[in-house]
């Protein structure tokens, strides 16, 4: 098998090279989409990685001074990673799936921040909205996974302060290719996919790829079940030797019964008399609950090269979503075996436009390189639903749950949103390279938003202006290591107001990092560590007075250590190490609280081993992945923090010819059962998984 290569180069890249690099790429047109390079594609030279998630220029990784982590398809493949949010599972910085083996919503939390806001595909934004509204993604359908850690108002807008997660869909290739793989596993895990690429009746200035898959699968609780279809197509044009066009669609639709796997700690946390509560009790109505989501997306990557200095660039897409969702769920408890319940019903629909003009200068000196970014962008939201929540569904037993005790949710009892959100940023960035040493990195943004939730009885309302900055400086060392420090900014706007009736200030985040990344002349691999200062200022507490007021921090700081590299020509180690301590003012007696789910402490190591040397076709992997304990949320009653926990996954592949590849992947080999945290309720992690798959490759 070919050794993999790493997403960093073994050492600084000279300005000659760097420059020779970036001309010769114009003249490529005819062989890969600049579009699709300069926003979101991979560039590889030797080892070298350049991508434009982190500056939305082509930059190599290495001289990025912000921490970022990539996960490539191949490694999502290794894997076997069939859900968006297992990605990150072995990279620093991420708490995946904190609220357990959710088949309906992806989960991540980013540096102690929820990630609800902070998706992206190809460079534009996915709205996850309305609570439920929420756009998921194919992992098949992926080239790779970018995590931009921190603060990225400057170049994306409003935005969590823990980081942006940018997919990168699967693109036009210019050689003939083809996958057609097959799946099997436990809980009737089932699934074909089909991936072909190649040029458009052999011209080369059009390519084509089309890939498609089906799953059919249980949910981790008793009952829950979801079944995908999902279809994406895409189209390369090079109009002419500095004109190319990359056109991009996807169609989903996923229809089954949801999972709510809300526990409460008596139980789980807890012991009780009654033992435990078993980890696939579903406290819902597997017979009423359902969930059916319909979601397609069409849209366009364009790059024009002006001249050898001018390039201007332009992502569009369109979005539309559809969901029905009917889900029951058990209410908290700490203390009884009888649990209330409510149930959550929406149903509607959103349509949505985002779109991002960016015109670059790179300009180049004897002892200077200078990218200069200019940007504006537009994202536009509509979502028309009804919501029904109705908090006395019926009771249910939780250690012997019985169905049917329930009356149905009346289409009268609805109430109807209409959500209206706009959005405009215009930004600058300059990137300043001095003597091949240092890198100077400035930026501002600022945007507009407006936004608003009306219904028959109410409305809220944002009018917002944001003006947000970014700054860096990075040296680039002989030997490979290369400190930098960086400043960056965020806003997240509230739709709300307070007891005066004037609109709250947006959620404002802010982050000072240091690090260094290292790549080790003569290395293939890297190594990066990042310490970082984070808080989120404006926050909402609650008073003695009633109404909240806007005077809370939240703040997160920690350490992150990664890094991926070969031991030897055939043993490649990828590991991480996380320290979180993000604390948040919860009131005006509960200042500087330990938050829910995220744990101080996570590591993890995965080694590839390829054994052809000695056994010809066959590669193993295993891995190891800790989660320290966390806390439960303040004042919720619970008195115990969740139990830290170890899980062990493993995979072993074998190249029966050229052809046919059989693979085995093994996620929680012990079957762990654990609490993976608790807010209010207690979450259970994820089972053991168990995959087999056959890949025919032509």
């Amino acid at each position: 098998m070919l050794r993999k290569t790493m997403p960093f180069s073994v050492a600084p890249l000279p300005a000659a090279i760097r420059r020779s690099l970036v001309v010769s790429l114009g003249g490529m047109l005819s062989v890969a989409p600049l579009a699709a390079l300069a926003q979101e594609e991979t560039i590889n030279t030797g080892t070298t990685v350049v991508t434009a998630t982190a500056l939305k220029v082509d930059t190599p990784e290495v001289e990025t001074p912000r921490a970022i982590s990539t996960v490539s398809a191949e490694e999502l493949e290794t894997r076997g990673v069939n859900k968006y949010d297992e990605t990150f599972q072995y990279r620093s910085g991420v708490v995946s799936q904190p609220y357990g083996d959710d088949n309906n919503t992806d989960w991540f939390f980013l540096r102690g921040f929820s990630a609800e806001s902070a998706t992206y595909q190809d460079g534009l934004r996915l709205f996850r909205t309305g609570g439920y509204f929420w756009w998921m993604n194919e992992t098949f359908g992926l080239e790779r996974v970018d995590l931009l850690k921190g603060p990225a108002s400057i170049l994306y807008g409003e935005a969590p302060p823990g980081g942006v997660i940018n997919a990168i869909s699967k693109r036009p290739t210019s050689e003939p290719q083809g996958t057609l793989e097959i799946e099997a596993g436990n809980q009737q895990h089932r699934q074909v996919g089909i991936d072909v690429s190649g040029p458009v009746a052999e011209r080369d200035d059009m390519r084509y790829r089309m890939v498609g898959l089906y799953r059919d699968g249980e949910g981790e609780l008793n009952g829950s079940e979801k079944e995908r279809y999902y279809f994406a197509p895409s189209l390369a044009v090079d109009f002419s030797d500095d004109t190319t066009v990359t056109f991009l669609a996807s169609v989903q639709r996923e229809e089954g019964v949801p999972t709510a796997g809300f526990f409460p700690a008596y139980g789980t946390l807890y012991d009780t008399p009654f033992g435990k509560i078993d980890r696939n009790t579903n406290f819902g109505e597997p017979g009423y609950d359902k969930i059916d989501q319909q979601q397609a997306s069409l849209g366009y990557e364009l790059e024009h090269r002006i001249n050898d200095t001018w390039e201007i660039q332009q992502n569009l897409r369109y979005s539309y979503l559809d969901l029905y969702l009917r889900s029951v769920y058990a209410f908290p408890s700490n203390d009884s075996r009888s649990l209330g319940r409510g149930i959550v019903l929406q149903d509607g629909e959103y349509d949505a436009y985002t779109v991002d003009n960016r015109l670059v200068a790179r300009q180049y000196g004897e002892n200077f390189e200078n990218t200069f970014l200019m940007g504006v962008d537009y994202q536009k939201l509509d979502l028309e639903y009804a919501n029904g929540d109705s908090f006395s569904f019926g009771g249910i037993d939780a250690f012997e749950p019985s169905y049917g005790n329930y009356t149905p949710v009346s289409s009268t009892s609805l109430t109807d949103h209409n959500v209206d959100k706009r959005q405009i940023g215009i930004y600058v960035q300059d990137q300043f390279r001095l003597n091949d040493r240092w890198i100077f990195l400035t930026g501002a943004r600022h945007d507009s938003v407006e936004s608003s939730d009306e219904t028959a009885t109410t409305q809220q309302s944002v009018d917002d202006e944001q003006l947000s900055l970014s700054a860096g400086v990075m040296y680039l060392g002989d030997n490979g290591l290369s400190p930098y420090v960086s400043y960056s900014e965020s806003f997240t706007p509230l739709a709300s107001s307070d007891a005066s009736g004037d609109a709250y200030e947006p959620l404002e985040g802010e982050q000072l990092e240091v690090g260094v990344k290292y790549t080790p002349v003569g290395f293939d691999g890297y190594l990066t560590v990042a310490a970082f200062d984070l808080k989120e200022s404006n926050s909402l507490i609650t008073t003695d007075s009633g109404p909240q007021r806007q005077i809370g921090e939240r703040t997160s700081s920690g350490l992150e250590v990664e890094g991926v590299g070969y031991l030897t020509d055939n043993l490649q180690l990828t590991a991480s190490y996380t320290y979180t301590d993000t604390r948040i003012d919860v009131s005006e007696s509960q200042q500087d609280e330990r938050v829910p789910l995220v744990p101080f402490h996570m590591a993890s190591a995965w080694l590839d081993y390829d054994m052809s040397s000695s056994l010809p076709g066959l590669s193993v992997g295993a891995g190891v992945r800790y989660i320290g304990e966390t806390s439960p949320s303040p004042g919720s009653g619970i008195n115990r923090d969740v139990p830290s926990t170890t899980l062990y996954d493993a995979m072993a592949s074998y190249d029966i010819n050229d052809n046919w590849t059989a693979q085995v992947n093994v996620n929680n080999i012990t079957d762990e059962e654990y609490v993976s945290g608790c807010d209010y309720y207690c979450y259970y992690g994820a089972s053991r998984s168990v995959i087999g798959s056959v890949k025919y490759r032509w």
